[in-house]
């Protein structure tokens, strides 16, 4: 599943090419045709990601809410318009770019009403800067679930995924198996800021990039991690355990962080 990093530079690319125009939307695929001939004709406002949510917003008081999911995709090309590649659930068309959007797991019309409710059902995204960290204190500071789980559930942190979960919390020498009441405001602070750090770096370049001082990568594979996936532990030389939080694979370096 895309990190909030890719879905915020999604956002800001898709305002470059598609904000204030008027768009063609089709549907080559065909599941949705309906939405398409709602949106299509209308002048698109701008572009914003929520966490992992994307929303086209119209002038017509309503937007298209992308969620990609586990599976979704999205590729965008110059005119003139290309063959649909796989099975094209929504396609944009500018005036110089056409965006396709294959697989999401949602793809619906909301309206005014829709809209405010899907913004306050999305934690504070470390990305945006009207978001307010205290949201997503509150609600750590009162549960007993651990920080690991905490910080990838979207209703109370938006946009960390799997690897930057495992990734900050060893940056911040924190447990992931810490309850989340037991995580003090500086480290909630020192959390908060290294995430919107390491997503910023995210966002520049496309790629997860967790390494102090990473040198540019010179193979297809641009992610740059410590402990994600890892054997060893780069500070301490330790074995690095792999477990599971909720279903997903976590790592640890438990001799780093206690």
């Amino acid at each position: 599943m895309p990190e909030g990093h890719t879905i915020h530079r999604a956002a800001r690319d898709h305002r470059r090419i598609l904000a204030k125009r008027k768009l063609e939307v089709e549907s080559p695929q065909g599941r949705f045709s309906q939405g398409a001939s709602i949106l299509s004709g209308q002048l698109c406002s701008t572009v914003e990601a929520f966490g992992k949510h994307l929303l086209y917003r119209f002038d017509n008081n309503q937007a298209l809410h992308i969620h990609l999911g586990l599976f979704g995709r999205i590729r965008k090309h110059k005119l003139p318009l290309q063959e649909p590649r796989g099975a094209v659930r929504v396609r944009l068309i500018g005036k110089t770019h056409a965006v396709d959007i294959n697989g999401p797991t949602i793809c619906r019309v909301l309206d005014v009403n829709g809209i405010t409710a899907l913004i306050h059902k999305i934690g504070p995204d470390v990305l945006r800067s009207d978001s307010n960290p205290e949201l997503a204190f509150k609600k750590i500071t009162k549960s007993r679930a651990p920080i690991g789980q905490l910080i990838m559930d979207q209703s109370v942190m938006a946009g960390i995924g799997n690897i930057y979960r495992s990734e900050i919390l060893w940056r911040q020498s924190v447990h992931p198996e810490t309850p989340g009441r037991e995580i003090s405001r500086q480290t909630f602070d020192q959390i908060w800021d290294d995430a919107k750090a390491l997503l910023t770096i995210g966002v520049k370049h496309n790629a997860i990039i967790t390494v102090d001082d990473a040198q540019p990568s010179k193979t297809r594979y641009k992610e740059r991690v410590n402990i994600f996936a890892k054997k060893q532990c780069p500070s301490c030389k330790s074995e690095i355990r792999r477990f599971d939080i909720r279903g997903r694979r976590a790592f640890v370096c438990d001799t780093c962080q206690k």
